[in-house]
């Protein structure tokens, strides 16, 4: 039978496998050019949020020495456990003391690297990876510890007062959730994001798409698997287990479902994005009173925490507008704190709703009102500090206005325009491409396309480039790859024998086509096309273009467009023939019986 410490060690690894989850999200919402950048951080919070939390961080948090159920005083005991685990006798208290030392540092290790690795994704493809990694090691030596030392260590000001928070919506989504929110505030909107007049008033919000769903929609499913250990590690006993594995089945499903049906109403389609943040949203809301509530509250917590995250995801772009590229803010955030009142509402013993008593739920207030006021001061004067301090460094000046002028310029904690543009792989790790080898999908354009009949085709009206001694004309038709095939063949029938077909991607808006990208109206698509390059000398061009609009033509957005230009010469490359030579057909080489 499983012990409680061994149960505590596999829901650790399960939480560390959240991390995997982070990166994979952060990696799908954003774009391309800045995935070396945000794989490279989800690796380093972790690891320097190990060595900040070994040598401060643990004692800060949960040293025995606790001075007025505000801070731990450092200590070497995950050291000297250590040594107790090496040569101490197996069958001693002191023994077993150790193995709890070791897997109480473990677990709340790799809590705090989640409150870390949460701010990575609002701040990404813009924020100085150095500027990151100095972050990782603020929240994880002194801002995490602290509060949640407030929580959890028994003789934490917030433990005596009753405060519930089982799992960490507070002690861990609200203070990531809130260091994002000063983040992006410092930080600034990416470039493109939000258009501004000759005021500098905002007139319009853009959607800056991610790249990959598919890999964001597996990091979400990774996520809610590792949660299962992030909510159920701390139960003492198996019924306080299958209690926490219900409520996180239950408030993310629900959240999920809210989102989806309310974008399916209000934009005609529902919004995968907005969804998948649901889902996020509905396990941080849950994830303070998982074991506390039944599945009545499990079932409201998520049916808010689905309206509150498009909610707070509108506020933050429409109102406020910040630019938080994955959602942090309103998944950690703003349910982090829902979270926190959720339990004393619907917890079953103390809550309102079941006791009648609010004394529970002004000790929620109180907690999360304090958990963010020493997140939103610390992160506020270190934001700072990374941001300003380099800036009097370089530019020798301590002047108020003369820092912040130059600051608008160049600065700790944002990369130049330059470098954003061109993407943080490139110009912060010199990585040219995370994905050196892809390309878009090639179609095989096997089979046979439909037979159109071109008999009653005449000549187009169109002005071609002037005649030279011998004319040849380029025809490039640009349209969708399903009506490759077709215009193949069709083209075969007119005498044109030869062409070159590229995979490109079409780039624009069509009237009557809108997309939504997390609540937002995307104004510009990129679809695949088929690109189809045709030279003539002998073939009437004027053919080849009537030809191929009929082909293409099918009276829908996007049916594609023809291009006509002048050609002087052409050449066969292996056989040096020039002119009409050089566009007919090729004889086969003759064969050696």
């Amino acid at each position: 039978m499983l012990t409680w410490t061994t149960w505590l060690l596999i829901g650790a690894a399960l939480v560390f496998l959240m991390q995997c989850g982070f990166a994979m999200v952060e990696t799908g919402f954003t774009r391309a050019k800045n995935t070396g950048n945000i794989l490279f951080k989800n690796f380093v919070d972790f690891c320097i949020g190990t060595v900040c939390f070994l040598f401060l961080g643990y004692g800060l948090m949960l040293g025995m020495d606790y001075l007025a159920g505000f801070i731990g005083v450092p200590n070497l005991d995950i050291f000297t456990c250590f040594d107790t685990l090496f040569h101490g006798d197996p069958a001693s208290a002191e023994y077993a003391t150790a193995i709890s030392t070791a897997a109480n540092f473990t677990f709340n290790l790799v809590f705090c690297a989640t409150a870390a690795t949460i701010v990575s994704g609002a701040m990404a493809e813009r924020t100085r990876f150095l500027a990151y990694c100095i972050y990782s090691a603020l929240i994880s030596l002194v801002v995490y510890p602290i509060e949640a030392g407030w929580v959890w260590n028994s003789q934490g000001w917030l433990a005596g007062l009753g405060f519930i928070d089982f799992a960490g919506s507070g002690a861990i989504h609200s203070v990531g959730g809130t260091a994002s929110l000063i983040g992006i505030i410092f930080v600034g909107a990416r470039i493109g994001k939000f258009e501004r007049d000759e005021n500098g008033k905002v007139v319009k919000v853009n959607a800056i798409q991610g790249h990959n769903m598919t890999i964001g929609a597996l990091g979400v499913l990774l996520l809610w698997f590792g949660w299962y250990g992030f909510n159920g590690a701390a139960a003492t006993e198996t019924g306080q287990l299958a209690r926490v594995f219900v409520t996180t089945t239950i408030a993310p499903s629900v959240a999920l479902l809210v989102a989806m049906i309310y974008t399916w109403i209000r934009n005609k389609k529902p919004d995968l994005v907005m969804s998948m943040n649901a889902t996020l949203a509905g396990l941080v809301g849950v994830t303070a009173g998982c074991s506390n509530v039944d599945i009545i509250g499990a079932l409201v917590i998520g049916v808010v925490s689905g309206f509150l995250v498009m909610g707070a995801t509108w506020l933050l772009e429409h109102v406020l507008h910040l630019d938080d590229c994955v959602g942090a803010v309103p998944v950690h955030f703003a349910n982090g704190i829902w979270g926190i009142i959720a339990v004393g509402l619907f917890d079953v013993d103390d809550g309102l709703f079941y006791s009648g008593n609010a004394s529970l739920l002004g000790v929620q207030c109180l907690g999360i009102i304090t958990i963010l006021a020493w997140t939103a001061v610390c992160m506020t004067i270190f934001f700072a500090a990374i941001k300003y301090i380099p800036v009097m460094i370089k530019y020798k000046t301590v002047n108020p206005a003369e820092v912040i002028a130059y600051a608008g310029t160049w600065n700790g904690l944002r990369c130049n325009a330059e470098e954003e543009l061109v993407g943080l792989d490139i110009s912060e790790h010199g990585l040219t491409s995370s994905y050196p080898d892809f390309v878009p999908s090639i179609p095989s354009y096997d089979g046979e396309g439909e037979n159109v009949d071109i008999s009653g085709v005449v000549p187009a009206s169109i002005d071609l480039a002037p005649a030279n001694e011998t004319k040849y004309t380029k025809v490039t038709v640009i349209t969708g790859q399903d009506k490759f095939l077709t215009l193949k063949d069709a083209m075969a029938k007119i005498g044109v024998t030869g062409m070159t077909v590229t995979n490109v991607m079409g780039c624009g808006t069509q009237a009557g086509k809108t997309g939504q990208y997390r609540g937002v109206k995307t104004t510009m698509r990129l679809i695949p096309k088929v690109q189809v390059e045709i030279v003539v000398s002998t073939v009437d061009p004027k053919l080849v273009v009537a030809v191929a609009q009929k082909v293409c033509d099918d009276g829908k957005y996007g049916a594609g467009k023809i291009f006509v230009s002048g050609i002087e010469n052409v050449m066969r490359v292996r056989t040096g023939e020039t002119g009409i030579d050089a566009l007919t057909n090729e004889p086969e080489p003759a064969t050696v019986k």
